[in-house]
């Protein structure tokens, strides 16, 4: 990146979100609809109790350390406002950053479409019209709900994640009163948890630890909701601070709620629920209200987790019109310094996959499984710049802190770890996501060849432009085979 816009980054947004605000973006986005069906889809893909504990363990241990890298990146490279883009493009080159910010910003797009569709599932339960929310009456009124949440976010940074402050409280209440509950009426039942805990053999521990990953990685994605909208933070010592604490106290959630269901029902049954799976788990545990309970958490949940993440990624665009990887026009901000463009542009793209939702009868774990294989690349690359500035020691250069082999361990447990998700996704998932990113080189090629600039800078763009190429036609060539289904 060049000085002019290193200083451009400075300047990106209007610098309106405390700590608190930062952290309900984080807690917003990040406990969306994963706690609600965590459960049931862990049951469902095989895991016993003991598999999702060593997929927790393995997860909290992978997900501090992506966590810690973004603190570290945010204390150390404070100017790089613009969070998982800036990091790839500073550390990887123009063609590799802008794939980052396109990987993220799909993600980010497909998690919206991922909450419509559960959110009217949930709605379901209280008017059965809804069904599993993928049905016409479900889009029309998924459609109706995401433009107002595109008028909210028009009404301000600021004001929308006020909103997400209210919203976020109402939606942690559902999920103690549910954890209180289960603990004191004695729901939990030991023989039950202990039939759970190995399973009947039938499947590898090992399978079943990777089979969780994906399941893991959605419920934690959002927790760099701070490192994404960097620009707009009053302090940047607060990112690292928001990061770090809405990961641990969500963590500590999310082991309780998995090792509580699953001393209420055995796998079987668990496996069997439908969508979100703790409002039926509650409901064996006390009765109908805690059904209704959950239900109504979730909708909540729902419209929180939505608008943090229309503000997450309407954010990426707006980030790459300021830098011209995007037309100038999603640079542009309204009278209330929202991204205007930006997130008419955002919710445009949404729209489509609600359509596609709507044809291909489509669920909420196709989505979200889609979300999370895009983000894993925007995660990798971030790690692997850490990782870069530590052992160039550009990390350490303004640092008065002597613990430059804890800051190294860090990067490379994260590197490891992101390398590992990508595995543990298979390689159905890959080839998909390849149809995902491939677009963006397009785009990519568009924007630099209007500013007279050469497409790739090296050589390694060049190739990895070409791998990109031969996995998305491999990709379509199966998908048309009807070998791999994308939705």
């Amino acid at each position: 990146m060049s000085s002019s816009q290193d200083s451009q980054q400075k300047n990106i947004g209007n610098k309106q979100l405390n700590l608190g605000r930062l952290i309900a973006i984080i807690v917003g986005s990040t406990i969306g609809s994963g706690i609600f069906s965590l459960s049931g889809d862990f049951a469902a893909k095989g895991a016993s109790q003991g598999a999702v504990l060593i997929a927790w363990a393995i997860c909290g241990v992978g997900m501090i350390s992506l966590s810690l890298s973004f603190q570290e990146l945010a204390l150390r490279k404070p100017e790089l406002t613009g969070g998982i883009y800036t990091y790839a493009e500073k550390g990887f080159g123009g063609y590799v950053g802008f794939n980052s910010a396109w990987g993220y910003w799909v993600s980010a797009l497909l998690c919206n479409v991922s909450y419509a569709t559960l959110l009217f599932a949930a709605i379901g339960y209280f008017f059965p019209v809804f069904g599993e929310g993928n049905n016409l009456i479900s889009i029309i009124c998924a459609s109706a709900f995401i433009w107002f949440i595109n008028y909210l976010c028009l009404r301000g940074t600021k004001e929308a994640a006020t909103v997400n402050i209210v919203v976020t409280f109402s939606k942690i209440l559902p999920i103690f009163i549910f954890i209180l509950a289960v603990i004191f009426v004695k729901a939990f039942d030991f023989e039950i948890f202990k039939q759970n805990f190995w399973g009947d053999g039938s499947m590898p521990v090992i399978e079943q630890i990777k089979a969780t990953m994906v399941t893991t990685v959605w419920s934690f994605i959002g927790i760099e909701g701070a490192v994404a909208i960097s620009g707009r933070a009053k302090k940047s010592s607060d990112i690292g601070k928001a990061t770090v604490g809405g990961f641990l106290g969500i963590f500590i959630i999310y082991v309780l709620i998995s090792v509580l269901s699953m001393g209420i029902m055995p796998r079987a049954e668990l496996a069997e629920l439908g969508n979100p799976s703790l409002a039926f788990i509650f409901e064996k545990a006390v009765g109908t209200w805690g059904a209704v309970l959950i239900n109504l958490g979730v909708i909540i949940s729902l419209v929180g987790a939505t608008l943090g993440w229309t503000i997450i990624a309407s954010e990426m665009p707006y980030v790459l019109g300021v830098n011209g990887m995007f037309d100038k026009a999603f640079a542009k901000e309204n009278k209330k310094n929202a991204p205007a463009n930006a997130l008419f542009l955002t919710n445009g793209v949404i729209e489509m996959f609600l359509i596609i939702t709507f044809f291909n009868a489509s669920t909420y774990q196709i989505f979200y499984a889609l979300s999370t294989s895009m983000i894993l690349v925007p995660y990798l690359l971030s790690a692997l710049y850490l990782l870069k500035i530590c052992i160039t020691g550009e990390a350490f250069e303004k640092s008065k802190s002597k613990n430059h082999a804890g800051v190294t361990i860090v990067a490379l447990i994260a590197t490891i770890y992101a390398i590992w998700l990508i595995y543990a996704g298979g390689m159905d998932y890959l080839l998909i996501t390849s149809v995902l990113y491939a677009p963006g080189t397009i785009v990519y090629y568009r924007n630099r060849k209007k500013r007279n600039q050469i497409t790739f800078e090296n050589n390694y763009e060049k190739v990895i432009c070409g791998i990109l190429v031969i996995l998305a036609v491999i990709s379509l060539v199966l998908i048309g085979k009807g070998t791999i289904k994308p939705f």
